[in-house]
């Protein structure tokens, strides 16, 4: 029996195949959605947690399948859309961060006549922008460095090194994360205790996540330089992973200033 004919495309573009993350992983982020309002109105975990499952079964599947594609698929062409598509997405994701800030210092600049014009409110009892703050900045900072230096390695050709501050960034980002859960357990005031928990915990927490998916996607990256998935001129995975870190650092700085040093002392 004649083996089936391969007909290759005529054009350098990949046509991805069929796949079922897309559907899935809009599943997954309404049950995260659905699951925190019900968290947050003690009626129940099971909802948000099962949201946190399906997400990580996405991105672990859909990044398996884009690692497959990247072997054989992935043209010249193909590559340079992806880095249109990453800087678009980190653009929308400053727009995300925006409106956080917005609401923040629309509140701060202009306070309402229910909080006697005071910002922040007189029940509010900030953080200490140099104490916990201060540590995760300079956690933060270190990472910026170390995931430069991972990429400078990795054009390099040196895997090795390249592998080795890798997980440091990761490392240093699962720290600040730790550091974050310790914040946030100190806390003197809730989410519904007014305007300035509303913005705080919301901006800092998205940025939170933020981190903890920039972590995941060091951590598979990592993997991929050590399974030597990546070339000294062929690495996109790894740069769009070190973009993104240095976006959710630069968000950071501005949290840090605004949030935590000039709105505590304004």
């Amino acid at each position: 029996m004649d083996a089936p004919i391969q007909i290759k495309p005529n054009h350098p573009y990949h046509l991805v195949d069929p796949s079922p993350w897309p559907i899935v992983g809009s599943l997954a982020v309404f049950l995260l959605a659905l699951g925190a309002i019900l968290m947050f109105r003690n009626i129940t975990h099971f909802v948000f947690l099962g949201g946190v499952v399906l997400t990580l079964s996405t991105m672990f599947g859909w990044w398996y399948d884009v690692i497959k594609e990247s072997k054989s698929d992935h043209s010249l062409i193909v590559r340079h859309g992806f880095r249109y598509g990453m800087v678009f997405f980190i653009a929308s994701e400053v727009m995300f961060f925006a409106a956080f800030f917005w609401a923040y210092l629309h509140a701060a600049i202009n306070p309402f006549e229910t909080l006697g014009h005071i910002w922040p409110p007189q029940n509010i009892n900030t953080p200490d922008p140099f104490d916990l703050p201060y540590y995760n900045t300079l956690l933060l900072l270190l990472s910026g460095t170390t995931i430069t230096w991972a990429h400078h390695e990795m054009v390099e050709g040196k895997l090795k090194q390249a592998l080795t501050m890798t997980l440091v960034t990761v490392g240093l980002g699962t720290v600040f994360l730790g550091v974050q859960m310790i914040e946030y357990s100190e806390a003197t005031f809730k989410l519904k205790d007014g305007i300035y928990p509303s913005t705080f915990y919301l901006a800092t927490g998205f940025h939170g996540a933020h981190v903890f998916i920039g972590v995941c996607f060091l951590a598979t990256c990592a993997w991929r330089i050590h399974k030597q998935h990546f070339k000294s001129d062929d690495h996109f995975g790894f740069e769009a992973a070190s973009w993104y870190w240095h976006f959710v650092d630069v968000v950071w700085l501005f949290l840090f200033i605004l949030v935590y040093w000039w709105g505590s002392a304004h």
